[in-house]
Parts: C-alpha cells; structure tokens; sequence
C-alpha cells in the first residue's frame, strides 16, 4: 500500500440501526474495491466486519471494525458500528475519530429509534450525513412513504439523489438524478447497466434534479447566482456545493442500494470517493487546553488511541488516530496521560481480523498497533517537543445494572482483571466495587450488553459468573428532634472504660440558623456553642456537629471521638443499615471518669445514643429517584405510560421529536431495574430512554416497613451464621 497524504483521506462511520445491512454492506465495499474476492454474510459467520466469536455466536455486531479501501487513489478508511442501541459505545467511538457519519435505513421499516439516536448523535458533533435506504429488494419496503417519513423528520435538507424505479423481489433498478442516469443490474448485482433515464421516468427525475440543484446551489455564493442566471449547474459544481452542504449540514443527501446483491454499492463508493469531504476540509479538533490541532503531516507526531481490540494468538490490538504529523515503524514516542515510552513497532491499515502493515501514516489517517507495553484506551502518545492530551469522547450514562459474582468465591479477583480488560474493548461497561452495597456492581447500556459480557467471560475466560439484582443505595433520615443518653460502662480489672454522652439530633437542611432552645416534655435546654463541624458526607447530604457542653461535662479533647461515633453509627443506618444523611447533632451534656474515660469509651457512648435518638426522632428512608426520557413510537405510547405508572413513575412531560414521542418521567431506581428489557418487550425493540440521577426522595410508608422486616431478617440471618 502506498503512503496517503492528509487530502487523500476519509474516515467513514458505518451507522444504523440493527439489522439495517451494515456489515452486508461493508462486504460489498470490500469486494468492490477489490479487497476480498468473495463477500461473506452474516448467516454463513464468514463476514470481515463480524469476527470475534460472541459476534459469531449471536450474529450480530459487537465491537466497532475498522477496515480501509483503496478507491481512484484515495483511501477511507470506514468503520462499521453495532447497531443494537446496547452497543453506542462503539458508535460514539467511531463518530469522533471519523468526519462522515452514512447512516443506514432499513427499507422494510424507514427511519427507526436507533436511526433517531444515531442522528442526534452526529447533531451533537457536527459530522455530515449521508442516509442510504437499503434493503430496496424487500416486499414490505414502501419507498415513498420511507422518503415522505425522512422528509417529516429531517426536512428538507434530505434531498434525494436516487430512487428506484420499482421496490420489491424485483428491484434491479434506479435513477441517480445527479449524473440523470438509469442504473440496472443482472440478478447477480456487482457492475452496473448505465443509460439514459427511460421517457416515463424524465418528469420526476427532472423534477428531483431541479431540487438537487437549488439544494447543492445554497451552500456557495458563487453556485447561487449562476444558478439564478442559468437555471442549472454542470456536475462539478453539483458536487462542490454538495461538498460545502456537506461540511455545514446543510445538506443529506439519500443514495439507495441492495447491499445484499450489490446493487448501487458501486455508485455510492464513487460519491464517497469523489465528493464527500477530505480530512484537512472539516473543523478541527481541540486538545484538552482548548487548542486547535491541525492534521498537518510536517506537525509534531501525536496518535490518539481510540480502541483497544482483545484478539486471540495476538493480545491487544490498540487502534489510533494521527491527530498530527506521522508514524513510521521503530519511532519511539511518549505517553502524556501515564508518563511512560512507548517504541512503536509495526504499524497497520485495519482490515477487520486482519491487518495490513504500511511504512507510514500521516495525519488525519487510522491505523492500529499490536504489543505496546502501557497503552490504554483514550491514551494520546506523543513525539519529541509535544505533550498534547486529548479527550473528546463523552459516554452516555449507564441505563442497566447487575451485581456479579463467580461461582467459586476464590475467582473474584480473576473476575476483576477480565473486567478491567475487556472494559479497554468498551467503555460503556462500568464496573464500581461497591462498599455501600458490598457487591460488585457492572453497569452497561441493556439486558443484552450485560448478556454478552456474561458469554465472554464465561467462554473467553474460562470464568463461571451469575447475575443477581443490584441491592439500592437507599438513604436515612430524619423528620423530628429527639433526644437520648447512653452510658457506656466496663470494668474488668485494672483501667475500665466510661463514657457518658447526651445528645439532641434534628432533621438538618441548608441555610438553617444555629439552634439556642430546644423543649422536650416541658424541659428546656439552652445552647450554648462551644463549638461546630459541618461535614460534607461522602455519599451526599451533611451531618453538623455541634458541642454544646458546659462546665467541663466532658472534656474537649473526647469530642472528635463522639463525632466519630456517630459518623460510624451514621454509616450504617439504624433502619436498614443505610447511610443516614441531613442531620444535625448537639452534644449537650454527658459525663466522664479522670480514670476510665477514654476516646473508645465516647465513641461507643455516642453511637448508642445516636441510634436511640435516630429511631425516635420519625426516621424515614429516602430512595433514589431518577429522570429519564423514554422515546417511543406514538403508536406503544399508552401501553409504555401504562408500564411506567405500574413503576411508581411521575409523568413530568410529553412531547415529539422527530418523529417520535418523547416522555419525560421521574421513577425510583428500584423500579428501573429491567425497564430496558420491558419497554424493548412492548415496543419491539422500537424505543429507547435515558437516565439521570435527580434526588432523593421518602418512600412511601408501606415500602419502608417492608425494607426494615428485610434488613432485620437478613441480620438475622448473618447472627445464625
């Protein structure tokens, strides 16, 4: 392979939802540029994009591929996204590392969730679209009403450059209204029959040319005004202002193939190759101190390492971007994010599971690298004089939840380097050793993504594991002022332990003026300051401590030692031994020995009373509520509002976007648990949601009684033991 300078590159995102052909169509890709001599399919378990084998297993797309083709002394390098939604890691990945996004619409369906969620997120990134209808040969595929859905949702940016003349078992032709060509094809597909436009198809072609060419025409001044003097463009210039249209979004233009006949792939490679925009013509990236970094191939050398493949006989394949300068094999770089050096040995051009090695690459290009000593995912490695970081890739919030075990105990820690490991393949997998809940827990984006981790674990690395429901990380609290007193007394020859501590706590919330008088059963007790302590409690919320003892009761240097107690006591709620939070504690008398008196003695002291004075004080337990946006088609839009107020959901708002019907709700975590299995039940897989930690909230009186029986049985249960 020859080496490619920056304005003969492209990076490509494959994007779709699934079962829309992506990885069908980045065979037909490969075998029209010649890469591969037979294109595989996804049945027969033989394709490029899909080779690791939990994609063999489940027959679907994984892990992002990167691949490269080499087309009229150009390359583009293209990666092939998942498209189940469980998957957007690799989406997101490959959004930010590429400069196109050509998303993909099934023809049986038109514009899906998935479609929708992948849109927003080439929105969000400014990156050019180009939609492509596939699955043209289908007979539940409704061209027009696929267009007329597309044009509701996305305007009249979506402008047509192909459409087939007939859909169905039949369809073996289409008219591309910027050459104003007829394409057809042998039952075979591959090259296509090029010829003049049919009379009974000139009207309407016409009619979407004229369109095409005010659309190409508003992206360039110069475009505008002869197309006002003479009505039309030449080619070239179509293509100019379709570039511009392009880069700005302006413009979407819609191509139409049958992946799976290779039919119009051809065309749609052309187009890649001759119009869409190269590197150095899109908007710059910035490093991590708000700098601009041109891909200029004479800048300082700097690789951003994007994706780390786990490949079997090989290890870690570590995929990256040059941001600037270039690579050549044997250069020895440095690490900014861990400070280490790295020799870069060979270096390759992706083709799926293989690899093809190359002399150098220059900026704006993707390549990949095996065996590097301390690399990780979103590493930036270096040259001499550059210490740029970068990190541009955001993750969207987890939205399912499992804690794990091994089957043997003694595997657990076996369990957290597989983990670790495969967490560098994909982001999205989270995974948080819980000490409040003392379980691990994994967060992903779904059932299935959690399943998949499961089958790899299991099958890859030989380790036995179980799902179980995560425990929730409830909160108590307090909703009234009481008091209590606890003497902690031992003696057993020698030195004793005393320590005598009176306490008065109160629910506690921002803002509040110190305390000067409390009243309990017509008793008064004044306050008077000594001294005060606002801790900010590491799992939220405050606890304010204040000293309030007069004439020597106790002595000051015990103080830190009750303040302790009752943090511990704290840590391990008198409910259901979760954290307590939002509440203020006055020390306002007690007693000590000049002897026995201890921090021990005081410590325990202060727990006990705090925990007499918490269950009196109208103790309640707040639970963790989330918001989260559900996007559904309108027809499953009652049975999902249904399924949400059977979760204790609050209904905050509707609305419509793109298409789609939007529900904003506020739903307690406990009841979130397998909502993304359920809603994929109810709507067939057509909806999706996200979700995001808003508060904390009082469950109701009911719930709370069932949590204290089940932490009082579960105590009892661990004292049989």
């Amino acid at each position: 392979m020859r080496v490619y300078q920056t304005n003969e590159i492209k990076n490509i995102a494959l994007l779709g939802s699934a079962g829309c052909g992506k990885t069908t169509l980045a065979e037909s890709m490969l075998f029209e540029a010649g890469v591969i001599k037979r294109r595989g399919s996804v049945e027969n378990k033989n394709t490029v994009s899909d080779y690791f084998p939990v994609e063999l297993e489940y027959g679907y797309s994984v892990f992002p591929t990167v691949f490269h083709v080499e087309w009229n002394n150009k390359k583009l390098n293209i990666i092939d996204c998942p498209g189940s939604d469980d998957f957007v890691g690799g989406a997101i990945t490959s959004l930010n590392v590429t400069d196109e996004a050509v998303i993909l619409i099934n023809g049986q369906y038109g514009p899906e969730v998935g479609t929708q969620n992948n849109f927003r997120y080439t929105e969000k990134l400014q990156k050019p679209v180009i939609f492509l209808i596939n699955q043209l040969d289908s007979d539940k595929c409704d061209f027009d009403t696929v267009i007329s859905s597309m044009k509701e949702i996305y305007g009249s940016k979506c402008v047509q450059i192909q459409y087939p003349i007939t859909t169905g078992p039949n369809f073996n032709a289409l008219i591309d209204v910027l050459l104003m060509k007829k394409y057809s094809w042998k039952p075979e597909g591959g090259a296509p029959i090029i010829e003049d436009i049919p009379a009974e198809e000139m009207d309407k072609a016409m009619e979407l040319h004229k369109e095409l060419v005010e659309a190409a025409a508003e992206n360039d001044e110069t475009l505008m005004e002869k197309f006002f003097d003479s009505d039309t463009l030449s080619e070239d210039e179509m293509r100019e202002g379709i570039r511009k249209g392009l880069v700005t979004r302006n413009i979407f233009p819609v191509f139409c193939v049958c992946a799976g006949k290779d039919m119009g792939v051809q065309r749609l490679m052309e187009f890649l190759g001759n119009v869409v925009p190269f590197v150095n013509e899109m908007p710059k990236l910035h490093n991590t101190r708000g700098e601009e970094v041109t891909p200029d191939a004479n800048g300082p050398t700097s690789l951003y390492f994007f994706k780390t493949g786990m490949e079997p006989h090989i290890g870690e394949v570590s995929y990256f971007k040059v941001m600037s300068g270039s690579i050549k094999p044997g250069e020895d770089l440095t690490n900014s994010d861990r400070g280490s050096k790295e020799r870069i040995g060979q270096i390759y051009a992706g083709a799926g599971a293989n690899r093809i090695a190359v002399e150098q690459l220059n900026a704006g290009d993707i390549g990949c690298t095996v065996k590097l000593k301390d690399v990780k995912t979103g590493n930036t490695l270096n040259g001499k004089g550059c210490d740029w970081k970068f990190n541009f890739i955001k993750y969207p919030n987890s939205k399912y939840s499992r804690a794990i075990k091994t089957v043997n105990s003694q595997d657990t820690e076996k369990l957290m380097a597989a983990m670790l490991k495969m967490r560098q393949e994909d982001p999205t997998w989270v995974v948080e050793q819980s000490k409040e809940l003392r379980q691990v827990i994994v967060h992903g984006q779904g059932e299935f993504h959690l399943r998949t981790l499961k089958w790899r674990l299991e099958n890859n690395e030989k380790l036995q594991v179980k799902f179980c429901d995560p425990k929730i990380p409830y909160r108590e609290t307090i909703t009234k002022k009481a008091k209590a007193e606890y003497r902690h007394k031992k003696q057993s020859g020698g030195a004793g332990q005393f320590g005598e501590v009176h306490l008065i706590i109160e629910p506690y919330a921002d803002g509040m003026p110190d305390p000067t008088t409390y009243n309990f059963n017509g008793q008064e007790f004044k306050i008077n300051i000594k001294g005060k302590e606002v801790v900010n409690l590491e799992w939220g919320g405050k606890l304010v401590f204040i000293n309030s003892v007069v004439g020597g009761a106790i002595d000051t240097r015990f103080m830190p030692a009750i303040l302790k107690g009752v943090q511990d006591c704290m840590e391990h709620g008198p409910l259901t031994g979760s954290y307590a939070r939002d509440v203020r504690v006055i020390v306002y008398d007690g007693k000590m020995h000049p002897v026995d008196s201890n921090e021990l003695s005081f410590m325990l002291a202060a727990r006990h009373a705090f925990s007499d004075a918490f269950k009196n004080a109208g103790p309640k337990i707040l639970e963790p509520i989330y918001d989260l946006e559900v996007y559904v088609p309108a027809d499953f839009m009652g049975e999902v509002m249904s399924d949400l107020q059977g979760r204790r959901a609050m209904i905050v708002g509707m609305d419509s976007e793109a298409g789609y019907q939007k529900l904003l709700a506020k739903v307690p975590l406990k009841e979130l648990s397998n909502y993304s299995i359920s809603l994929s039940s109810i709507t067939g897989g057509r909806a999706s949601f996200i979700t995001k930690f808003a508060s904390y909230e009082l469950v109701p009186s009911n719930i709370q009684t069932e949590l204290i029986s089940e932490h009082e049985a579960e105590l009892a249960h661990e004292n049989e033991e």
